[in-house]
């Protein structure tokens, strides 16, 4: 699922090269930070949040389906 965000982030920003995801594993929970370059948070966001809650439910569909939970942070 880490390849899944990176893959998603990579496409809608200026500087693939810039983009990290951390994987942060908890007992129920997986967590994923995403950062990306400078100026760049705002593509990922989205008008109003549309794209990181497109980005979150594709992530919750994938995660659901292997039995999981899994959240997304986007991280400035």
């Amino acid at each position: 699922m880490k390849e899944l965000v990176e893959f998603i982030a990579k496409a809608l920003v200026d500087n693939p090269d810039e983009v990290v995801v951390k994987e942060v594993s908890g007992e129920r929970v997986t967590l994923y930070e995403l950062r990306v370059g400078d100026g760049e948070v705002g593509k990922v966001i989205g008008k109003g949040g549309r794209t990181a809650n497109a980005m979150r439910t594709i992530l919750n569909s994938v995660s659901t389906k292997h039995g999981k939970r899994a959240e997304l942070e986007i991280l400035e």
